[in-house]
């Protein structure tokens, strides 16, 4: 029996060894970082992280671990190969169970196709650090705009693109105009969404064609003065803030004006769009959690109505920002939007989001 399992483990290694050398003959890898990034917030972090957080001293351990991660990033290129691939090196990491292991640890190419952003593949990751993917075989020979979101929930180390050994592959100028910042919870960090290109800034990005960079930092995002001078030491055309989902009644009550006034310091008269939070299902049966929701949205409301009554302009309050139906079928746990869920909020959000980028002349 011990021969047997040395054998068989001898004959899985040499086939392995014999896929590399078919790859090594058939594919060409190039580093992501040679390539156009998109989705940036601030241009001076690693290339695979959304924000440099030794600039903030001030972030708590858990905020400071999100802000590495490549939430929201993603490779713009073409290329005429007939395959495209992948391999990439992640932070070893606590899997959530909410989401997609291809989420969380995996990549998401879309192809542009007649004008619009077209799914085509992702990369599937393991349970290791070190993940090597097919994301899309067989297709033709011409030249193809793409765009490839990173991980939502970890850290990228290393990327690379791998496509036909005499294909071309190179950089694709910047697809997209004007900077959309997006701040919030969870829920603006994509859980629970089944791709990184699902989340719904990426998707708006798509759909819109403006950048969309995604600060989500799931479960931490409670109006603290830090999160206020990211904001503020950020480049952005209009901010869309997901700041009631976090927050207790009382931390909203005592935090938005000051979280405000920080941000208006720099950025006198871009747009704040502020979310309201979701009616959650978790609180259907649950009277606590109900209560406690209510008190949210209700103290998001008359906080809105106060930043008015001081004078501040260019405020504006969706509500409801995240509408996920009645029919209690659009979560994974209550809380998070599957991808139904994700596509109800845009349903309402995106309309609503577009004329007031408009009134900005942002289009």
């Amino acid at each position: 029996m011990v021969k047997i399992k040395l054998l068989l483990m001898i004959f899985i290694l040499s086939l392995n060894n014999f896929s590399w050398a078919i790859e090594k003959d058939t594919v060409k890898y190039v580093n992501a970082s040679l390539l156009t990034l998109i989705n940036k917030a601030q241009p001076d972090s690693s290339f695979f992280q959304r924000l440099d957080e030794r600039k903030y001293s001030d972030l708590t351990p858990i905020v400071r671990r999100y802000f590495t991660y490549s939430t929201g990033l993603a490779i713009a290129f073409q290329t005429n190969s007939r395959n495209i691939s992948a391999r990439w090196e992640t932070e070893s990491n606590k899997f959530g169970v909410n989401t997609t292991l291809i989420a969380q640890t995996g990549l998401d190419l879309y192809i542009r196709r007649n004008g619009q952003w077209v799914f085509a593949g992702v990369g599937t990751p393991n349970y290791g650090v070190n993940h090597q993917s097919k994301l899309v075989e067989n297709m033709n020979d011409s030249l193809k705009e793409c765009l490839l979101y990173l991980p939502l929930f970890t850290k990228v180390k290393n990327l690379d693109i791998g496509v036909d050994k005499d294909a071309l592959l190179e950089a694709l100028p910047v697809p997209f105009r004007h900077k959309i910042v997006v701040i919030g919870s969870s829920i603006t960090h994509g859980a629970s969404a089944g791709r990184p290109g699902m989340a719904y800034p990426a998707r708006l990005n798509r759909a819109l064609g403006f950048e969309f960079p995604n600060l989500g930092i799931s479960g931490q995002c409670k109006l603290d003065a830090f999160l206020a001078h990211i904001a503020a030491d950020t480049e952005a055309d209009a901010f869309v803030l997901d700041v009631f989902s976090n927050p207790s009644p009382q931390q909203i009550e005592e935090r938005l004006e000051r979280f405000v006034a920080i941000i208006r310091k720099k950025h006198l008269d871009t747009p704040l769009i502020f979310l309201q939070t979701e009616v959650r299902d978790s609180g259907v049966f649950n009277e606590k959690i109900r209560k406690y929701e209510y008190e949210k949205r209700i103290a998001a409301e008359l906080g809105i109505k106060k930043l008015e009554q001081l004078g501040y302009k260019n405020i504006y309050f969706v509500n409801p920002g995240m509408d996920l139906g009645t029919d209690h079928q659009a979560t994974v746990d209550g809380v998070h939007p599957s991808d139904l869920g994700f596509e109800r909020i845009l349903d309402k959000l995106q309309p609503v989001l577009v004329k007031i980028l408009h009134r900005h002349k942002i289009r």
